[in-house]
């Protein structure tokens, strides 16, 4: 299927301190449905995703849950993060952990070059220690505490106090990197994006960098440095390393990281500094292509509040797929938020889109279209005959949309694809109510009129499922085994939606692609 070009897609990797919410969810199938798409177009497309199980946040978890932190991580992987995947429908081409073997060889390797390539020294350090963040944190980044921590500097973040270390640490000369980092960002200005996340990021660089303090000698669960058994490995420094670990980097078979690297980064905005600062910056110093891109996502807000497990606003997945299924959260999360923007989440929203948009919209089309066909041709696909200026409107505007669409994808612009896809939907609700069908079936006169509406129809449809599939891909293939010439949805080419080809006959549908449900509680959660 591949055309040639290639499309790397990697999400965070996520710390496994506690289970996954939904902002981790959102993360996950955004980036899956940039994969799922690429994939469509004929792209060699390869999607990672993982988890983070060194550091110092993880080693007192596991001690308060009376674990080892190899246990406790285990645990949180198959338990949890794992499963989060089949609750969201994420189509992953690899899982990295940072306790893999071929993770700690290549952080190795690529840590002892940086040494090697005087990039690393010994120093003493002293600051501001956030273990919610794993980071060391400016003045700047502090403020006042609130409740139980009044008179105390808490981080921004978490709202939790910083601790104030002092060690001998390892040195990375990131400072060496300023220039380079601000060339990089005014040569190449889609680096960092959205726009506000690009922003923060150069007037950040701006104020100058500090070398980074890479290595511990206060705890064990880490990596540890291989020319000073006495210091593991800064967490950050390890996790950002997954993204080339994983393709083989350090290791003697390194064709995919020839092949694929580098990747596009899809990140919270909370943690773009580390991806847009940190990363390249290491990437350079070894000599290494940096980032094709590094998109920092918005928060999801609960109530306005972004979500905590500490506030209880941390939304299972699960309590949203449970009642609407999972192509429902996909569709819903990806359309009713702007990618890069913050977005509130509500029970009342999602009930409302589900029925609106999905099973009055877009499932109801479907059950008529294919209902009409059955009835009136007995499941045989009508011909076409000459086209009015309205058929001809529905096939000009299936071909707009999918140009439309596949142009919004290259904009990582999620909701402006799903959002142009159902101008066709909507137009399509609008031609079969202006046509009226079954008043054309009471005329035989009429009878070859009536086959060319509902092949026009059934053509849109059908367009329309093949540009949805990314996002919802289990509706779509239920759609597809009922109008399609064989085969999946998945391998329809998703640039040219429209030229999709139709089985001969139609079968119907069992039952509806998006059964209705009791509105949603608000207190669900």
């Amino acid at each position: 299927m591949s055309d040639g070009s290639s499309f790397s897609i990697t999400t965070p990797i996520f710390y496994v301190n506690d289970v996954p919410h939904i902002g981790h969810a959102y993360t996950e199938v955004a980036a899956d449905f940039m994969a799922r798409w690429h994939r469509q177009r004929g792209d060699d497309t390869w999607l990672l995703t993982g988890t983070d199980e060194h550091g110092q946040k993880i080693l007192r978890t596991a001690s308060a849950n009376d674990v080892s932190p190899k246990e406790w991580a285990d645990r949180l992987v198959t338990d949890a993060w794992k499963p989060l995947l089949d609750t969201v429908d994420v189509r992953n081409d690899d899982f990295i952990r940072t306790t893999d073997e071929r993770h700690e060889r290549g952080v190795t390797a690529f840590l002892q070059k940086l040494y090697d390539d005087g990039y690393i020294y010994a120093g003493e350090f002293e600051g501001f220690y956030c273990v919610g963040c794993e980071e060391y944190k400016q003045p700047s980044d502090l403020v006042p505490g609130t409740g139980a921590y009044e008179g105390q500097q808490v981080c921004a973040i978490h709202s939790i106090p910083v601790e104030v270390l002092s060690e001998r640490n390892y040195f990375f000369r990131m400072s060496d990197f300023e220039q380079r980092l601000l060339d990089l960002y005014e040569s190449n200005p889609e680096f960092i994006q959205p726009e506000s996340v690009r922003n923060e990021i150069v007037s950040f660089v701006k104020q100058g960098l500090r070398d980074l303090s890479i290595s511990r000698s206060s705890f064990d669960w880490g990596i540890t440095i291989p020319w000073d058994h006495d210091h593991v490995l800064y967490v950050w420094f390890d996790a950002l390393l997954n993204y080339v670990t994983a393709l083989g980097y350090g290791s003697d078979d390194d064709e995919a990281f020839q092949r694929l690297w580098p990747s596009v980064h899809i990140v919270g905005k909370d943690i773009a500094r580390f991806h847009a600062v940190i990363w390249p910056a290491m990437l350079m110093a070894a000599g290494l292509p940096v980032p094709k891109r590094v998109f920092g996502h918005g928060w999801l807000l609960v109530g306005g509040e972004k979500m905590s497990k500490s506030k209880l606003t941390g939304i299972a997945p699960s309590e949203i797929t449970d009642t609407f299924g999972s192509d429902a959260f996909r569709y819903y999360f990806l359309r009713a938020i702007t990618f890069g923007q913050d977005g509130n989440f509500s029970w009342e929203d999602i009930s409302a889109r589900y029925q609106a948009e999905l099973a009055n919209g877009f499932g109801n089309l479907a059950s008529r279209i294919l209902a009409m066909i059955d009835k009136y041709f007995d499941g045989a696909v009508p011909t076409r005959g000459e086209l009015s200026t309205s058929d001809q409107a529905i096939d000009d505007l299936a071909v707009d949309v999918t140009t439309r669409a596949d142009a919004a994808i290259a904009a990582f612009a999620p909701h402006d694809a799903i959002t142009t896809t159902w101008e066709l939907v909507d137009a399509l609700n609008g031609y079969i109510t202006e046509q009226q069908p079954w008043a054309l079936a009471k005329d035989d006169a009429q009878r070859e009129r009536l086959g060319t509406v509902l092949a026009t129809a059934l053509r849109g449809l059908g367009t329309v499922a093949v540009l949805a599939s990314p996002a919802m891909p289990k509706a779509t293939e239920k759609l597809w085994a009922s109008i399609g010439a064989g085969g999946s949805i998945a391998e329809q080419r998703v640039d040219r939606a429209w030229e999709w080809q139709s089985a001969t006959r139609i079968t119907s549908l069992e039952s509806g692609l998006f059964p209705r449900v009791e509105q949603a509680e608000q207190g669900a959660a």
